[in-house]
């Protein structure tokens, strides 16, 4: 499955548009994740893009999140280590742990999106350019900011090697060239 099919493949499942914009960064992310640790950029970016594919669809029972979206990416014959990680991004739609760095990868560059998105939106006159690494690392200690986050999936980070400054420094960067297209 290229690029292009998966895009059209998560807009028949996901409606709203903030949803597509996180999986969007996302992918961007997990392109920037690779490119650094040397590993399959297209691989990586299409767990990025897809691992939200069935959230609108399990929102009345998120433990089903990540299983549904093995039903749905299975049967069209997407790689079977683009789908673990997608299954292994949330602990709740796997009884088994997360191991691998794909898994890693996946749950701390789709967890620190949403805190880039968050961070974004509680200074809206700022613009994704002026968001710091170090105010990103700040609304993620900041436990009533970040109840939706889960800190610990973004320090999963570690477990590849980088740093949480580095990390978000990373994540910001691989953001800003598609910030226009995602309300950055």
């Amino acid at each position: 499955m290229n690029r292009e099919e998966a895009y059209n493949l998560l807009q028949t499942y996901v409606k709203q548009e903030n949803m597509l914009h996180h999986s969007l960064a996302s992918e961007a992310v997990m392109r920037a994740l690779a490119v650094k640790l040397g590993r399959d950029e297209e691989k990586w970016g299409l767990a990025g893009l897809l691992h939200d594919i069935d959230v609108e669809i399990t929102q009345e029972n998120f433990a089903a999140h990540g299983l549904k979206a093995v039903e749905i990416l299975r049967p069209l014959g997407v790689d079977e280590e683009v789908i673990e990680a997608i299954l292994h991004h949330n602990e709740c739609a796997a009884e088994k742990p997360r191991t691998k760095e794909f898994h890693y990868a996946l749950a701390a560059g789709e967890t620190i999106t949403g805190l880039i998105f968050a961070t974004t939106y509680v200074y809206p006159d700022k613009k994704l350019s002026s968001v710091k690494p170090k105010s990103v690392v700040k609304r993620m200690k900041e436990k009533k900011f970040a109840a939706s986050v889960r800190r610990e999936s973004i320090l999963e980070c570690e477990h590849l090697g980088i740093s949480i400054d580095a990390f978000a420094e990373l994540a910001i960067n691989a953001l800003l060239p598609i910030s226009h297209k995602i309300g950055l």
